[in-house]
């Protein structure tokens, strides 16, 4: 839409509040923006990916390679690879490209969730149940697979005030890493524990560096914003945690200070969270309700109150997302698998087309010109026609689509007209 047709005090609204679109293509139980925001993919209960296109809502790409649902989807940078992670034990790297498996990794126990290095597409952390966390490195096209610990390191508390002193470490027994992601570099990657741990892990080391409790039961998700300068933990205590990102170049993570900025609840509902994300430009941090409550709760970042409670449809939100450069959030049902889109209402300012252009607010007698409806011959209006033709030349060919906010090029996923001639070649599976 033009910007030009846009209220801009419409513009200025950071939170959408109504459903604008609803997106229908098999039961879908888990979806993902690219970086650019272009793209939506979306993991379906049959093991089939849906690529919608966010500019016409329409299909760009269907994948199938799973054969139960998907637990996770994560976006290479560039927005060419994406990384799949299902209830069949398997993690899929795709090339959207072409529409085929670059790499088949299985496992041999179920799936938490993968994600994949932000700046290397064959570099990826899995989450794992009943095992340890594991590093994934096929870059030289050999698997290696870099087992990390999920037990944190305990300091002395006695000690840790005498910086003179050794730091003495002890382990913490019976726990069980069920989430991991990489900071916004990838220097780091974050895990939460089933006991309310977060581990930071160096990646050249592969090792714990600063382990912190930050909750008394299961951490479900770790989300970073956009920029990297924020994240959010969400347990299962019914409570999201906010907290800053230090400064990587400047502060050793081993020195990070883990101080909750502000924590996100219902004190009055002691509401469930089922999944959190924040806004794009890091303001607002969004969640889904558990069971009953079929809403979407936002709260702002600077004082952490409640500004808005979006009103779902009858029935529970299992996963959602906020648009990466517009104020736009989708989400998937519970029930029906469908995808619904929340936006703002943009009413249009045709004004801006014209200077004489007046809008009014009733019906108005409208006075005829002399030569407005004069009737134009047919063969006239044709050979305008065909000399309009020959002076333009137009580009079948060149596809020049400006997408995102960011400058550099965007990855454009190849259109295939017809499904069946899609090719799905596998490599082989590990």
């Amino acid at each position: 839409m033009n910007l030009l047709l846009i209220d801009p005090f419409v513009l200025s609204q950071e939170y959408p509040e109504h459903i604008a679109h609803t997106l229908h293509y098999g039961r879908s139980c888990f979806i993902k923006f690219n970086r650019k925001g272009d793209y939506l993919a979306s993991g379906l209960t049959d093991g089939t990916i849906i690529i919608f296109d966010f500019d016409t809502y329409g299909i760009a790409k269907i994948l199938r390679g799973h054969t139960r649902p998907i637990q996770s989807l994560s976006w290479s940078r560039d927005g060419r690879y994406l990384l799949s992670s299902s209830r069949d034990w398997k993690c899929i790297l795709w090339d959207l490209k072409e529409g085929n498996r670059v790499r088949t990794i299985r496992f041999e126990t179920a799936i938490w969730g993968a994600e994949l290095h932000p700046h290397h597409n064959k570099i990826f952390i899995v989450s794992l149940v009943d095992d340890a966390p594991t590093l994934i490195d096929f870059s030289d096209g050999t698997i290696r697979k870099h087992i990390l610990e999920s037990q944190p390191l305990q300091r002395n508390d006695l000690l840790r005030d005498n910086q003179s002193l050794p730091v003495t470490i002890g382990k913490q027994q019976d726990q069980s890493t069920l989430v991991a992601t990489f900071t916004r570099g990838g220097q780091y990657i974050l895990t939460g524990t089933s006991k309310g741990w977060i581990n930071i892990i160096d990646l050249e080391s592969m090792q714990i560096i600063r382990s912190e409790k930050v909750s008394n039961s299961n951490i479900k998700h770790i989300v970073f914003s956009v920029s990297g300068k924020q994240f959010v933990v969400n347990s299962s205590d019914r409570t999201i945690r906010l907290y800053n990102t230090p400064d990587i170049n400047y502060v050793d993570p081993a020195d990070w200070d883990l101080e909750t900025v502000h924590k996100f609840q219902d004190v009055v509902n002691r509401l469930q969270w089922n999944s959190v994300a924040f806004s794009s430009n890091g303001d607002y941090v969004m969640a889904a309700t558990y069971q009953d409550a079929h809403d979407i709760y936002i709260w702002e970042t600077t004082v952490g109150s409640l500004v808005k409670i979006i009103e779902a449809p009858k029935e529970e939100l299992v996963e959602i997302a906020w648009h990466p450069n517009r104020t736009l959030v989708a989400a998937t049902g519970l029930d029906t698998g469908t995808i619904y889109v929340w936006a703002t209402m943009t009413p249009q300012r045709w004004s801006a087309l014209a200077p004489d252009f007046v809008e009014v607010e009733e019906n108005v007698e409208y006075e005829e010109k002399e030569d407005e409806f004069d009737i134009i011959p047919d063969d006239i209006v044709n050979k305008r026609k065909l000399d309009q033709e020959d002076e333009d030349e137009v580009d079948v060919v060149t596809i020049e689509r400006v997408r995102g906010e960011y400058g550099e090029e965007s990855f454009i996923i190849p259109v295939t007209l017809d499904e069946e001639d899609q090719s799905f070649n596998s490599s082989d599976d590990d």
